[in-house]
């Protein structure tokens, strides 16, 4: 693995960066959430005009054809500046998985208008980081004019925003896993919309009888799971890269803060409680970047990614929590204002620690990797 970004991903990363940075400030931010609108359109359009949403699009709908590490330096752009945009579930959930498995037709009808700025897509796959016991069921059945939806999906981001969704279902008779493009300005579509921790806008959808035709499934027989399973490893190390872009911006402005913060005569960062906890959260920051960058490096290298992955998302949900609440901590009673800026990258930093399933489900997910890898762990 290489250690250095190339020039092209600094290149983006910087480009982003600044774009990002000169939209969503501080100010802009206490407006555009006390406003009705949902995401930032104007802040869309300069993405798409500057080449960044179809960053890891195939050149022919007008994307650059690069991979998920430079959608990823995006993401941390995203995160740093908490850019309500549909980033994640336009480009990474629905953009890259039709990247990969969509059709020819698929692509040009989504992407090309993506790359423009011109559509957002979305994905319902909010059960990937559910137990099974708790996961909403949408069931395929085959019928003349093609396949017939009918079931619910929870926590879909961006859905009456989207014009698309990623729609993953089971078949009726044999129980197979299959995956749709479907259209979410049909009337078979009933939406409900969500209050959400980071005020993301999400839905939960009902399907009654949803006519789609064989043309809108993505991917062939027996690849549905396969879809699904990459979708989950590419969307946790996305995630893993906006919660590092949160954290990391979080603990640089605690340590302004606190360096100008006086109490008893001193600046608080000068305490030695203060001062350990900072350089605790430097440590899970560095640990967040080292295990994300591993995990979109083998990704992108189709190299086996499985405990990368979990490892990953465990660091960003395990390490974003502990300094998202030192942050605030530090930051003491102010912080609890729920206008200040801290508290909205403390509820950024508890939306991104939950999404595809929280330090907990990672580890039992470690574990499983490991357990069939039969490796055994020696004691000294």
């Amino acid at each position: 693995m290489e250690f250095a970004l190339t020039e092209d991903q600094i290149s983006i990363r910087e480009l982003a960066g600044k774009i990002i940075a000169d939209r969503a400030t501080d100010a802009f931010q206490r407006v555009f959430f006390e406003s009705d609108e949902n995401y930032d359109k104007p802040l869309w359009s300069m993405l798409a005009e500057a080449g960044l949403l179809g960053i890891a699009l195939p050149e022919k709908v007008g994307g650059s054809a690069f991979a998920l590490f430079e959608v990823c330096q995006v993401l941390e752009a995203v995160g740093q500046n908490l850019a309500p945009v549909p980033y994640l579930a336009s480009v990474v959930l629905a953009g890259l998985t039709l990247s990969e498995f969509g059709t020819d037709e698929q692509q040009q009808r989504y992407l090309a208008p993506l790359v423009k700025g011109e559509m957002i897509l979305t994905a319902a796959v909010a059960e990937l980081a559910m137990v099974a016991a708790a996961r909403p069921v949408c069931v395929a059945s085959k019928s003349a004019e093609g396949w017939s939806i009918s079931g619910e999906k929870f926590c879909v981001p961006y859905a009456q925003e989207a014009s698309a969704v990623l729609l993953p279902a089971n078949h009726a008779d044999t129980g197979e896993t299959m995956i749709f493009m479907v259209d979410l300005n049909s009337a078979e579509i009933a939406k409900v919309g969500l209050v959400t921790t980071a005020y993301e806008p999400q839905a939960h959808l009902t399907f009654d009888n949803l006519m789609v035709a064989d043309s809108d499934r993505v991917g062939g027989d027996g690849q549905g799971q396969l879809i699904l399973d990459k979708l989950q490893m590419v969307a946790s190390t996305a995630v893993a890269a906006m919660q590092l872009g949160v954290a990391e911006e979080a603990l640089k402005r605690t340590a302004a803060y606190t360096s100008e913060r006086v109490q008893f005569g001193r600046a608080i960062g000068s305490f030695q409680a203060v001062a350990l906890r900072a350089a605790d959260g430097y440590i899970d920051i560095e640990a967040m970047r080292s295990t994300y960058w591993q995990a979109a490096w083998r990704l992108d290298q189709d190299l086996d990614a499985a405990a990368a992955v979990y490892t990953a998302k465990w660091w960003a949900a395990y390490g974003g929590n502990r300094v998202a609440n030192s942050a605030q901590h530090m930051h003491g009673g102010i912080a609890a204002d729920i206008t200040y800026p801290m508290h909205r990258f403390f509820l950024w930093a508890k939306h991104c620690e939950i999404q595809q399933g929280n330090a907990l489900m990672q580890l039992a997910n470690l574990g499983d990797v490991l357990a069939e890898r039969d490796i055994h762990l020696t004691t000294i």
